[in-house]
């Protein structure tokens, strides 16, 4: 079935708040075999019954986000059943419940409050847990398909789509082949190199292929029946090897830290052309605070060689950004630190200060370890600041995923 969201909002088109909408409902949709097919953002206002009235000529389902709410630029509500003829009654029992949350919560009732309390006799109502609006669902008719209004905060959607929306579709929707989604997250290739490597013989199973690329890494996504992607399964393993980083889209610093707490050992980070990037990564992960020690920004010569020991005759002599620097550290950050591993990076991020022999976007990110000697490996990334550091951190990050195997 054919699945279209109109996302209402005048501030969603000004920037004012980020549309986070359409992953949630994607990825709800996709175990009951729904894909969205378009999706549209318009403003306040009547240009939304335009949008009705275009997707209505193409959707079998229509989900419509916000504009269900008190104020004057509310009006989604008021728009849909002018659209399709309909009345709109006072419900007692919504507005009972819109009573009791204030009553709760010690606010007073506004005349417009019970504004929310309208809607067509033949809507069933969304019940919202964590709001005052509640969603309504329309069935089919000549002029529309199944139409569901939801309310625009995330914080409320979210429930009421899971515990009303979805049994819903569950009841209508017809018999449907059984497709299943793989994502897999590879790192240290480029998009075409990943697609040189397994599309060909991925597409001869008859499998959805996508790939998603970010700085460093890029995302294999598989859609198909079970039996074409267990053997598909086979493929990927053989051809992306130790660039496979998951087979469940985790992190590179979430993989890292799960295999460190399995090994009971601990990591530490000196950084100076990421300026805490690793550390942050690292610590965004649930349970890093088991793995995850210590931290050194040393952006300065004197802080390299206060905090990480570095000899300020090696840093005259072969300067911050170096080999030489780079393995002493880590090597320093993994002493203080008293840990098992530890990552150091040190660059030209720009867009000053290169030179011949060292231009822009050279870095240097070393692993010392006591799996064996330390490594250093120098890298050039050409491209603006903040990309560097991401790919810095990334590509440090994948070294020790690599070397803790």
């Amino acid at each position: 079935m054919h699945v279209e969201v109109i996302n209402t909002g005048t501030e969603l088109l000004l920037g004012h708040v980020l549309n986070t909408h359409l992953r949630f409902l994607a990825e709800a949709l996709f175990p009951l075999g729904l894909r969205i097919g378009r999706q549209v953002t318009v403003p306040d206002g009547l240009v939304i019954r335009e949008a009705l009235v275009e997707a209505a000529a193409r959707a079998e389902i229509l989900l419509v986000t916000g504009g269900l709410g008190p104020t004057t630029d509310d009006i989604t509500r008021d728009v849909v059943a002018d659209w399709l003829g309909l009345r709109l009654v006072h419900d007692e029992e919504i507005m009972r419940a819109i009573t009791e949350r204030f009553a709760r919560r010690g606010l007073a009732l506004s005349a417009r409050i019970g504004l929310q309390a309208l809607r067509p006799p033949e809507a069933t109502v969304l019940p919202n847990e964590h709001g005052t609006a509640p969603g309504l669902y329309l069935p089919p008719t000549a002029r529309s398909p199944h139409l569901f209004l939801l309310p625009g905060p995330p914080r409320e959607l979210h429930p009421m789509f899971t515990a009303s929306v979805l049994p819903i579709l569950q009841k209508v929707l017809p018999p449907r082949p059984e497709l299943a989604m793989r994502n897999y997250r590879t790192a240290g290739l480029g998009e075409s190199a990943v697609e040189e490597l397994v599309g060909a013989p991925l597409l001869a199973l008859g499998l959805e292929v996508g790939y998603c690329a970010r700085p460093g890494e890029v995302d294999l996504r598989l859609i198909g029946s079970a039996e074409a992607l267990a053997r598909a399964e086979k493929i990927v393993g053989a051809q992306l090897g130790a660039q496979l980083v998951s087979r469940d889209q985790s992190s590179l610093e979430k993989v890292i830290v799960d295999r460190l707490s399995a090994r009971g050992e601990t990591l530490a980070t000196a950084e100076s052309c990421t300026g805490g990037l690793l550390a942050h990564r690292v610590t965004n992960v649930p349970g890093a605070s088991a793995v995850f020690l210590e931290g050194f920004v040393t952006y300065a010569n004197e802080a390299k060689t206060r905090a990480l020991g570095v000899d300020a005759a090696l840093l005259r002599a072969h300067g911050a950004v170096s080999r030489e620097v780079a393995a002493a550290m880590a090597e320093g950050a993994r002493t203080a630190a008293g840990v098992d591993h530890a990552l150091a990076t040190t660059g030209i991020a720009g867009p000053g200060g290169g030179s011949d022999a060292k231009p822009l976007g050279t870095v240097f990110i070393a692993l010392a370890t006591k799996l064996g000697p330390t490594t250093v490996e120098q890298h050039r990334f050409p491209t603006d600041r903040e990309t560097f550091k991401d790919l810095t951190a990334q590509t440090a990050l994948d070294l020790l995923r690599r070397r803790l195997g």
